[in-house]
């Protein structure tokens, strides 16, 4: 077996004899010397050329198209996960505690969750509709319509939250709840055609659309939405004379963006056509897959590192901001910090991405993994120093620095291990791979918030001390203690 084996080999050089010829000058002599040759020709690229990452404008233009597709697709993603995790909070905060809260934020928890259906996600599909299509069409349906419902009843909604107790706020909690479940579906969708969407040498860009999608439709539906649902914020840039109300309403907010949703699924369902694939497994085959990939030890390692990577910044997430509100910072002022930091966010999750082909991704994750540790201490001074008589600009500026350097750190991270999972997922089974990778990723970030918010609850003393000057938009008499009608009302009850 070994003649045989070297008998070949040498024949295969045989063939490549012309490699072979001494000096340079013969050589020289021996290619210029073929009837194929022509000094006309470009320069033939090497593999390695060809899977060298590249600019935007540089990548083919089907890459370009699917790229925005993705964009557009993470981008309404963003619109209700940035309502349900970002703005809803900070309105609840006028009716319900911080463990109420607490109880609130486990609507999140189906896109930490969403690893244990994504394997139905992977199975099952329609020929005829495609492999992805088959689920987004119909998730992006019922999650326009969800909101079109929940638009309608959105305030009372709230209302009815705060006054309710207990059991109201788990109603509510549930109607959240299942909007982010449809979103997390669709993620799952998203991402494995992502892997399939995009050419292998540009895979990279599949994490920095779902950043800037991602981030996008967030920004929108938290900071903006926010600062038009302000009334101090209407009333100072807006208007002459102050009324009661911001310039949009949470109910008129998710209205538009079902219609909206709807009339993108129409457009995707009818102008973009998916490529026909005849891989298919059964349920229990990508189950079955997942437990295996599951057994590998680098993965295990992967899952124990996602999980206990985020504990160290959760009270920097999750109360930051609610804190500083209490302390006296107004929303239209949260509001300018976040939107300052947008543009920072968006550019830096482009250049992220483009990072992370340079240096290795967790390399990268690392990095701004130790700077976001040092945000959230930052985070913590800047708390704990703020004025207690009010504020100036100075005050603010150190806001919005802390705001913009906690951000950085934290979407360096995102794109970095999201590149990183899409370079070491199967595109067989992209949609488990990359959502298995995902799931630990977010769950590391979302199980703690809980704990961390009925902590701050159980050893918080709130006191309400009324102002010496009574603010100029107060209508009536400044109160400073409870009227006897009152007390007697508490002490009968």
């Amino acid at each position: 077996m070994s003649s045989g084996l070297t008998g070949s080999l040498l024949e295969h050089r045989r063939k490549h004899a012309s490699v072979d010829i001494g000096d340079n000058a013969s050589q020289t002599e021996h290619l210029m010397g073929r009837s194929s040759f022509s000094l006309d020709n470009d320069v033939p690229h090497s593999k390695e050329e060809e899977d060298r990452a590249v600019g935007f404008m540089e990548l083919p233009d089907q890459d370009r198209r699917n790229f925005l597709l993705l964009v557009l697709l993470y981008f309404l993603q963003g619109i209700p996960m940035g309502l349900a995790a970002g703005s809803v909070p900070f309105l609840l905060k006028s009716h319900l505690s911080y463990g109420q809260i607490g109880v609130y934020s486990l609507a999140s928890y189906p896109y930490s969750l969403k690893l244990l259906w994504s394997p139905i996600v992977d199975a099952v599909w329609s020929t005829r509709l495609g492999r992805r299509k088959s689920w987004i069409l119909p998730i992006q349906t019922l999650s326009g319509f969800g909101m079109l419902f929940m638009g309608a009843r959105a305030e009372q909604m709230m209302i009815d939250a705060g006054a309710g107790g207990d059991s109201a706020v788990w109603t509510f909690t549930w109607w959240w709840f299942g909007l982010v479940f449809m979103c997390a579906t669709q993620d799952i969708a998203v991402d494995g055609w992502a892997l399939t969407l995009l050419s292998p040498s540009n895979l990279s860009y599949a994490s920095t659309a779902q950043t800037v999608g991602l981030t996008a439709g967030q920004f929108l539906s938290h900071t903006v939405f926010l600062a038009l649902n302000s009334k101090h914020f209407a009333n100072k840039w807006f208007r002459s004379q102050p009324l009661d109300v911001g310039l949009l309403t949470l109910g008129a907010y998710l209205t538009f963006w079902g219609w909206m949703y709807l009339a993108v699924t129409f457009g995707l369902a009818v102008l973009k056509k998916e490529e026909k694939t005849k891989d298919r497994d059964s349920i229990m085959d990508v189950y079955k897959v997942m437990g295996g990939i599951m057994k590998l030890k680098n993965i295990q390692s992967i899952i124990i590192v996602h999980l206990i990577a985020k504990i160290g910044f959760q009270a920097n997430d999750a109360v930051t901001n609610l804190k500083l509100l209490d302390k006296g910072f107004t929303q239209e002022d949260l509001a300018l910090t976040v939107l300052i930091d947008f543009p920072f966010e968006i550019s830096l999750g482009y250049y992220a991405g483009k990072w992370s082909e340079q240096y290795t991704p967790m390399r990268l994750w690392s990095w701004a993994f130790v700077g976001r540790l040092f945000a959230a201490v930052f985070a913590h001074l800047v708390v704990a120093a703020f004025p207690k008589d009010g504020y100036g600009t100075g005050t603010l500026l150190i806001v919005i620095v802390e705001h913009i350097f906690s951000t950085f750190m934290s979407t360096v991270m995102f794109v970095s291990v999201s590149a990183f999972h899409a370079k070491i997922a199967d595109p067989v089974i992209g949609g488990t791979y990359m959502t298995l990778l995902a799931t630990v990723s977010n769950l590391g970030g979302t199980f703690p918030r809980y704990f961390v918010l009925k902590f701050v609850d159980a050893f918080t003393s709130a006191t309400c001390t009324p102002p010496s000057i009574p603010p100029k938009d107060l209508k009536g008499d400044l109160m400073v203690e409870v009227p006897a009608t009152s007390r007697e009302m508490a002490t009968t009850l």
